[in-house]
């Protein structure tokens, strides 16, 4: 879709404004709402670059608070260097010549996200199964936010299967969103996607971003989190069937 610097405009600062007002409402939502959003009139690859430092700067935040930062960085570190191995293959998919694959594959996690938080969706991963798991879920979360700019899936749910208390669950998604995104970054600028240009603009990104996030902070305790929630994955979950329609039959 062919559009001027007025749309253009108006469609990322409005994604990265709703992005960051689920962000404040919930704590979440922040790449797969605003990747999602311009998706459906940006190039993947595109909306994918323009991320990276809103959600860095999240993430670093988010990774730093708290007095577990080593302890989670030795407790998944093999985690956290398959992410990197698996957003350099990932990453292909999104800077390929067809932007359908990008496009598909952003729709899928979109949806399968949706539908594993809407149905809460949970297990249990125990101390012996976390040696072998950890790698796995870390190059598959790597792949997919090399794919697609997402890094929530299926780390996100793996780290809630561990058992640890809410403080050590933020910061350990801290560590692996910052990580994914930073190797997102990486593979990006490797492909010749991230430069100086895209690098700016994505700076520019944070100011919808933390607009949206102020009013989401100063609404949240107008506003059940719970059903703003739901209302969060129901929209996720158009979002990501609109998309896999769009590239298998529209």
């Amino acid at each position: 879709m062919a559009l001027n610097i007025n749309d253009y405009t108006l469609i990322v600062g409005l994604a990265f404004l709703v992005a960051g007002f689920v962000k404040g409402v919930t704590g979440m939502g922040l790449p797969p709402i605003a990747i999602g959003l311009m998706a459906v009139a940006v190039a993947p690859v595109q909306a994918a670059a323009l991320i990276v430092v809103p959600s860095m700067v999240s993430n670093v935040w988010q990774m730093l608070i708290g007095p577990g930062f080593l302890i989670a960085l030795r407790r998944f570190a093999g985690l956290l260097v398959m992410v990197c191995i698996g957003a350099a293959f990932g990453v292909g998919v999104l800077t390929g010549s067809t932007p359908s694959y990008a496009t598909l594959a952003l729709g899928l996690v979109l949806f399968v996200y949706a539908v594993l938080g809407l149905f809460k969706f949970n297990m249990h991963v125990n101390a012996s199964q976390e040696s072998w798991a950890s790698p796995l879920v870390g190059g598959l979360t790597g792949f997919l936010a090399g794919a697609t700019g997402v890094s929530s899936v299926p780390s996100a749910p793996y780290m809630n299967s561990l058992g640890m208390d809410k403080d050590e669950l933020l910061q350990a998604l801290g560590l692996v969103f910052t990580v994914g995104t930073f190797a997102l970054a990486v593979g990006l600028y490797l492909k010749g996607r991230f430069e100086l240009a895209a690098a700016w603009e994505s700076t520019l990104c944070l100011i919808p971003t933390m607009a949206g996030v102020l009013a989401g902070q100063k609404c949240r305790a107008l506003l059940s989190a719970e059903t703003f929630k739901t209302v969060f994955f129901l929209g996720l979950l158009l979002l990501g069937s609109y998309m896999i329609a769009r590239v298998l039959w529209l």
